[in-house]
């Protein structure tokens, strides 16, 4: 297992993004199972998508 922050996949597979993704965002903690050794671009994609989305619910809950 291995933890990063959402900012370090951000950065390995698609930093254009970076501008685009709130600062809550890009330091979200992830755990990766098998570390990012391993981690596939789609894989990469799925994760930010997934991270994006729960921001978004949590601040509409707010």
């Amino acid at each position: 297992m291995e933890t990063v922050k959402l900012s370090e996949i951000v950065m390995k597979w698609f930093p254009d993004m970076i501008p685009f993704l709130k600062q809550k965002e890009l330091n979200s903690v992830i755990v990766l199972r098998d570390g990012m050794s391993i981690l596939e671009p789609e894989d990469a994609m799925e994760i930010i998508q997934y991270s994006i989305l729960e921001h978004q619910n949590s601040d509409l809950l707010h």
